[in-house]
Formats: C-alpha cells, sequence, structure tokens
C-alpha cells in the first residue's frame, strides 16, 4: 500500500485519525475549505480550534485542493459532518476508482433521505463496490486519541478483506482495531447513541445522579437495538463496542459535544443559543430528528427519543419530558427482546 492516506476533513476526529495513521508512519493529507486552517496545519502543525494545546505530525500535511489531497493516495478517510456528507463525497467523486480504500467515521444519517453514511457515499462513489466501503466506530474521543490513550474501535464492512486492510491501518499499540461484518448495527449504534448522550446531558444538568444515568443507557440500549434489528442489523452488535460501548462514553464524559449540549439545554439555553455556544457540530440534534421519523416509519417504540425530539424542536421543558417518562404505562422489560419459550412467565 502506497504510503499516503488521505482524511476529508479537518475536524477534531478527523484530525485524530490522522494523527494515528501518521504515528503508523504514513504521509497523511487533510483536506478542508478553510485556507487559515490549512496554512496553520502546514505552518505551525496545530489545529486549535478543535484540538488546542496539541502538536501534530510533521507527516500531516494539509491542502484546499482536491486534487492534491487525491493524488497518489490509496486510501480515503472521510470524517465529514453527516449534513455535509454527500457534498463531500461529490467533490472527490471525480477522483475515486474501484482500487481506493474507503472508510468513514461520521456518526449519523442524511436528514432528508434518511439513509445512513455508507449508503450515501454509495450513491455517489458508483463506481466501488458497496461491500468494500468500510465504517470507523467505537468508544472514542478525539481528545484522548490524539494524546495516545488507550482506544479501542470497530471497524465493519461486509467485505471481510477489506474490512481488515482497514484494520491493518489503523492499528497500533494504542489503537487496537476490532472487525465485525455488520455495518447497519455499527452505523445505526454509532448514530443513534448521540441522542442518548443528549438525554445524558440532560440527566446531568438537572442533577438527576447516578440511578437516572443508569436507566437512561439502559434504556436507551433497548431503544438502539430495537430500531436497528428492524432495519436488518444483527442484535450482538448492540453489545459490542458500536453500541454499548459508544453509548457508555459519550454518554458519561464531557469530552461528548452531546452530552455538552444536553446540559446546556438542561440550563436553560435555548437550542439556538446551546448550538451558538458549542461553536461545533451537534450530530445528535439532527439524529434525534432523523430517529424520531425512522421510528415511525418502522413503527417502533422509542419513548427517550420521542421526549428528547418534543425538547428539542417543540419546546417543551425538559423536566416535564422526564416526569412523562417515568410516568408511561407499566410494562416489561424483556418486551422488546425475543425470549426463549422455556423462559417466558408462567401463569
Amino acid at each position: 500500500m502506497s504510503k499516503k492516506v488521505t482524511v476529508f476533513v479537518a475536524g477534531s476526529w478527523g484530525t485524530a485519525l490522522a494523527s494515528v495513521l501518521a504515528d503508523n508512519g504514513l504521509e497523511v493529507m487533510i483536506w478542508s475549505r478553510n485556507e487559515k486552517q490549512v496554512e496553520e496545519i502546514n505552518t505551525q502543525h496545530t489545529n486549535s480550534k478543535y484540538l488546542p494545546k496539541i502538536s501534530l505530525s510533521n507527516r500531516i500535511k494539509a491542502t484546499t485542493l482536491i486534487e492534491e489531497a487525491m493524488n497518489g493516495t490509496t486510501a480515503v478517510i472521510i470524517v465529514a459532518p453527516s449534513s455535509g456528507m454527500r457534498e463531500v463525497a461529490s467533490k472527490i467523486k471525480p477522483y475515486i476508482h474501484e482500487d481506493h480504500l474507503i472508510v468513514h467515521a461520521t456518526k449519523g444519517f442524511e436528514a432528508k433521505s434518511l439513509k445512513r453514511m455508507s449508503q450515501v457515499i454509495s450513491e455517489e462513489f458508483t463506481n466501488v463496490d458497496e461491500k468494500n466501503i468500510a465504517v470507523l466506530s467505537g468508544p472514542s474521543h478525539a481528545e484522548e486519541v490524539i494524546n495516545k490513550s488507550p482506544t479501542t474501535v470497530v471497524i465493519s464492512a461486509v467485505n471481510l478483506n477489506a474490512a481488515e486492510k482497514v484494520q491493518d491501518l489503523f492499528i497500533n499499540s494504542y489503537f487496537r482495531v476490532y472487525t465485525n461484518p455488520d455495518i447497519i448495527g455499527v452505523e445505526i449504534g454509532a448514530a443513534l447513541k448521540n441522542i442518548i448522550a443528549l438525554g445524558g446531558g440532560l440527566s446531568d444538568g438537572l442533577s438527576f445522579g447516578d440511578n437516572a444515568k443508569a436507566a437512561l443507557i439502559t434504556r436507551g440500549l433497548a431503544e438502539i437495538a430495537r430500531l436497528g434489528v428492524a432495519m436488518g442489523a444483527n442484535p450482538l452488535t448492540f453489545i459490542g463496542l458500536a453500541g454499548i460501548g459508544d453509548l457508555v462514553v459519550t454518554c458519561t464524559s464531557q469530552h461528548s459535544r452531546n452530552w455538552r449540549a444536553g446540559y446546556l439545554l438542561a440550563q436553560g439555553n435555548t437550542l439556538d443559543e446551546t448550538l451558538e455556544k458549542m461553536g461545533m457540530v451537534v450530530e445528535g440534534i439532527k439524529t434525534t430528528q432523523a430517529a424520531y421519523e425512522l421510528s415511525k416509519i418502522y413503527d417502533i417504540t422509542m419513548p427517550i427519543t420521542s421526549e428528547l425530539y418534543e425538547v428539542l424542536f417543540n419546546k417543551k421543558e425538559p423536566k416535564f419530558a422526564v416526569e412523562d417518562l417515568m410516568g408511561r404505562v407499566k410494562t416489561h422489560e424483556m418486551e422488546d427482546i425475543a425470549i426463549p419459550s422455556s423462559k417466558k412467565w408462567v401463569e
């Protein structure tokens, strides 16, 4: 494989992944449309807006030119926000050939089509076999990866050979990589955990404590699995890195943008005020809307998602949303799971 890998775009996660690749001895080119950011990366070896006080490897270069970014590369890592994925993919499309290794690390759905990111990429890259498109996910804050904190992620692709090539590209002493063939489950887990993380921030902002957080994570996982299985995922994926692993880290860490957004909402900030204070994309907000619509399409009950939808888009008071969640009609914990007949209730 060529020594050159290209990363789109230069946000915190894209820069952190570029750093992993550089540590693995690869020459990394990051594309950004921001000329000042490109100049900073090339001359100061920093990306201060997204990862302050961090020095980047000399192996990492940046450019605003798509052609320069793609010249001589064999692997393309796309870390654009979900809202910009199709636009970025369409810019790259003229330079893509079937031998390129394609990976994305974006956690969300396309707002209008409700499609997963690998589906969006496949529609744009018509000369690439969709089975070879890989997704990287798992519990992995950029702020910790860039500091070489031990991190474990999962690579998913339908084609095992493609997944193992990406695994070889990223794996090192602090960044452990597993493979999983269930790309649907990995992408759904990655996207939906951001919704529950918003709830985690709300819960902490309202000082509800650890009991509430544990319940939120557990029942949130049930919602994720419920919709994921309906969309064709393997339920076992949700007890892995892209499911419970990513869910726990995103719901409990102040590194999480979604947690921080939920916390700000709980402090009385409006959605617009929250986004202004964040200054970065909060994927969970648009994902809440997408999941709410998907739950209607698949006729799936998602009470946490529904209440967060009301908070975000209908200005419902967070404390009233919690009251309504707690006051739901009684049910069984295992109502969503296929239980063997020997384990069912005896009348």
